[in-house]
């Protein structure tokens, strides 16, 4: 670990319409970062390029498909006639193919890795040129996830896609680095976002998967309302500022990502045996659970009977 010399005054973020894209924009911008902020869906992107302004920082919004070589070829030649070299790049945009894997079409591998691996390939390509170029420094962050080392059962496409995605930043750290490019990759856990009601499910019948991205909604509107946000958006962000400020090359993000990290290097059979008895339906039963248990807490008999403390879950 060292300290970035690196100040950013144009930071791109890719997906950044909500979520944790949307929670990285505004938190580099509150270091007086300008902002471009890109998605696939404009109005999302002027949405957060509004909330940045409102709080009296600069942005300026994009549409971008990660998925296409050539609009990324446009909007960085764009950025850089009307900008100049962004001096960080969080490649951000991303999206769930779920299902078992022999569920799973050569269409569902290829939307996967087009939007989560190549949208990250084309991104870090076209920037990382104009960077090394430059001569002056940059950094790339890629929004990997604790899925890039913790294997589960119904999500191999989606955790394929991220375990490229970490490999692709520690390779690049070892090219880019000699001509003054950082290049980070950050692994969080489970975070409140709308990337489960947004996913795409393969091989499970849709009142399942209606019902589970319900419940994905449900759990996210209560962690909205509570005190503190223990899977806030803004975790991530402030990892991905971080690892500029520090140049780090994997950060993982909450507890649970922490922990498949090193089970994945100190015992990775026990890692696997951990994730093993998951499925679709019994992650949305477990979801089911948990929100209830939330949203009625066990009273003080029930605990004293259990031997549970009082609102913990089974």
């Amino acid at each position: 670990m060292k300290v970035n010399a690196l100040r950013p005054a144009l930071v791109v973020v890719t997906g950044a319409g909500s979520g944790i894209g949307r929670a990285t924009a505004i938190r580099f911008a509150k270091s007086d970062a300008h902002v471009i902020v890109s998605d696939l869906d404009l109005d999302a992107a002027l949405a957060t390029t509004a909330m940045i302004r409102a709080q009296g920082h600069t942005a300026s919004a994009s549409r971008l498909d990660v998925t296409k070589s050539d609009e990324w070829e446009t909007f960085a030649r764009d950025v850089l006639a009307d900008h100049g070299v962004a001096d960080v790049l969080v490649n951000n945009a991303g999206m769930l193919v779920g299902g078992a894997f022999l569920d799973l079409t050569p269409a569902d591998w290829d939307r996967q890795l087009s939007v989560n691996l190549m949208g990250v390939v084309h991104g870090c390509r076209v920037f990382g040129s104009q960077m090394i170029e430059r001569g002056q420094g940059g950094h790339i962050v890629n929004i990997a996830s604790a899925a890039a080392f913790t294997p589960t059962p119904v999500m191999s496409a989606y955790s394929v896609s991220k375990a490229g995605v970490k490999m692709l930043t520690e390779c690049l750290r070892l090219e880019f680095g000699p001509k003054g490019i950082g290049v980070s990759a950050i692994c969080p856990g489970v975070i409140n976002t709308n990337i489960g009601q947004n996913s795409i499910t393969v091989g499970v019948d849709s009142d399942l998967v209606e019902h589970g991205k319900e419940i994905s909604k449900q759990i996210q509107e209560f962690a909205e309302r509570l005190p503190f946000a223990p899977m806030s958006p803004d975790l991530v962000a402030r990892a991905a500022v971080r690892a500029v400020r520090f140049d780090l090359a994997v950060v993982p993000v909450r507890t649970e990502a922490w922990l498949g990290y090193f089970m994945l290097r100190i015992a990775p059979g026990i890692n696997r045996r951990i994730a093993q008895p998951f499925s679709i339906e019994s992650m949305e039963k477990m979801g089911t659970r948990v929100l209830n248990r939330l949203a009625s807490p066990t009273s003080k008999p029930e605990a004293e009977r259990t031997g549970l403390p009082i609102g913990s879950s089974r």
